[in-house]
């Protein structure tokens, strides 16, 4: 059996990159890789040195979701339903509560919870060869991994239910049209854009970029009241955050900031 290893590393810059390494098996998620993925997510989140989370793959594919060989092997000694609950919702709420942004490099094919893995991100960005379907239904599964909530969000409820109802690739120019990524680049401008998008974000006023990304995400399923009162409680917050002193100084001297993470 290929041994999984699931890295996360700190550059300089304050990003952390947490790489699938499966390559022969399409970097699918069995238990182990699962397991290292949300120690992976939990480390970056909860480290200070660490302001923007890239989460990409080895090889031909970012991520083809759940490791079906495991599956029908039997290895998996919970239910379907349980394994989702012990494994995949934790990694979802790991992404999607982390108080600072992460890129979805999407280095190649994403399927399944691959796709949903790529959509709790914050941004995604594709190389010009990746491939993404959501998979689920052509193997006769009920979608998970959160894809049901974040998909209809990023390109609406009619086009995200005729892409799970008919699962199919879509090319990378195509997801680029319906909205699942950002941006598309060359492949072999892949790595440079990853890397200079997580500088540009681990160089930011992270206190903001974190209350920004928890009052978007909290509005999703908040009244316009709710959302309004959000939105004025991290404003206490962020007002009394260093970058904000310093963002507010170098706008006055007509200057670049020099945020702190602070």
């Amino acid at each position: 059996m290929t041994t999984v290893s699931v890295v996360a590393s700190s550059t300089e810059g304050g990003v952390s990159t947490v790489r699938l390494c499966r390559p022969r098996s399409l970097n699918s998620l069995n238990l182990e890789a699962k397991t290292q993925l949300l120690t992976a997510l939990n480390t970056a989140g909860g480290d200070p040195n660490v302001r923007a989370v890239v989460i990409t793959g080895t090889g031909k594919a970012f991520c083809v979701g759940q490791d079906l060989n495991e599956m029908q092997s039997g290895e998996q000694s919970v239910s379907p339903g349980d394994a989702v609950r012990e494994h995949y919702i934790p990694i979802i709420r790991a992404i999607t509560t982390m108080p600072k942004p992460v890129i979805a490099a999407i280095n190649g094919t994403a399927a399944g919870a691959g796709l949903s893995l790529a959509l709790a991100a914050d941004i995604r960005i594709a190389a010009d060869s990746a491939r993404f379907t959501t998979a689920f239904a052509g193997i006769g599964l009920a979608c998970d991994t959160g894809i049901s909530w974040t998909l209809p969000r990023v390109i609406g409820h009619a086009a995200a239910l005729d892409l799970l109802l008919r699962p199919r690739l879509i090319p990378a120019a195509d997801a680029l049209r319906l909205g699942l990524v950002h941006q598309v680049v060359n492949d072999e401008d892949f790595s440079d854009i990853v890397r200079d998008t997580a500088a540009e974000f681990a160089a930011g006023p992270t206190v903001a970029l974190a209350s920004i990304k928890a009052a978007v995400n909290r509005a999703a399923t908040s009244t316009l009241d709710d959302a309004l009162e959000f939105e004025a409680t991290q404003i206490t917050l962020t007002s009394a955050s260093l970058d904000h002193k310093i963002g507010v100084e170098a706008l006055l001297a007509k200057s670049k900031p020099q945020f702190t993470g602070r």
